[in-house]
């Protein structure tokens, strides 16, 4: 019985496309900092949503009452 590609091997080869898309989001990203632009880290489990209040449900198929 063969042996399957372990996951290191399948990763070595990169599609043209994926290659391509690396190198044009470097290219966004060295532009980005050239402008003056700054990259922040924000702490894992913080969240970007600011409105938490509201309702916190959904009534579908219910006309509203004239």
């Amino acid at each position: 019985m063969a042996k399957k590609a372990s996951g290191a091997s399948k990763r070595g080869k990169e599609s043209n496309t994926t290659l391509e898309s690396r190198e044009s989001i470097e290219a966004q990203v060295q532009a980005f900092l050239a402008g003056g632009g700054e990259i922040q880290q924000i702490p894992k489990g913080v969240s970007g949503q600011t409105n938490t209040s509201g309702p916190k449900h959904i009534t579908l198929g219910k006309k509203p009452r004239s």
